[in-house]
């Protein structure tokens, strides 16, 4: 029996989604495609009418859930009530990059990942940190542009940093004290630095 292209189009988003969560849960060599599949409510068989492999699935769901990503930033930005850098380092520096890995930063849960998956998926996350980057410049303090890049790569570090620290830490406690430090310290303006 034929699938409709509005049910094709519906099964491979489900997959996407689906393959994006658990590739945050597991890691890419984590989780298998018949895994997969069932979480996604789909046969094993189908799947290679979606994908040619798992490296090619592993790429599309991720290059997906980083566009994600950095909608769901800008999208925080331009809701901000007040500061918008400090409604993006709330929104990021939080426990639910912590207690819900299937959907955490996938940058946080999948950067070691990806260094040994090859050119075309590096390139994938280089673009989605490019962007990530970009939504940061606009919003820290800085009195050149130069001086706001290298203030919003030297906080995108540190907030991933944080947030892979405390993801490794079996002291909860101790986590929210790194997040707490990092925020504090990506919020203060740099005519209050010492």
């Amino acid at each position: 029996m034929r699938v409709s292209r509005e049910k094709f189009a519906e099964n491979r988003a489900k997959i996407l989604e689906v393959a994006g969560q658990l590739f945050r849960e597991k890691g890419f060599e984590g989780i298998g495609v018949a895994d997969i599949m069932k979480a996604a409510g789909l046969t094993h068989g189908g799947f290679y009418g979606h994908f040619n492999s798992k490296d090619e699935l592993a790429f599309e769901a991720s290059k997906a859930v980083v566009e994600r990503t950095a909608e769901r930033w800008t999208a925080v930005v331009e809701n901000a009530d007040a500061d918008p850098l400090d409604a993006l380092l709330d929104y990021y520096l939080s426990r639910r990059n912590l207690d819900a890995p299937g959907k955490s930063c996938i940058f946080a849960a999948l950067t070691q990942d990806v260094s040994r998956h090859g050119a075309k998926m590096q390139s994938a996350f280089t673009d989605g940190l490019q962007s990530l980057a970009g939504i940061l410049e606009e919003i820290v303090p800085g009195e050149s542009q130069q001086d706001r890049r290298r203030r919003a790569l030297a906080s995108l570090s540190a907030m991933m940093g944080a947030v892979i620290l405390a993801k490794a830490m079996d002291d909860a406690s101790l986590a929210d004290e790194f997040l707490a430090a990092v925020r504090d310290e990506l919020s203060v303006p740099p005519s209050e630095e010492g």
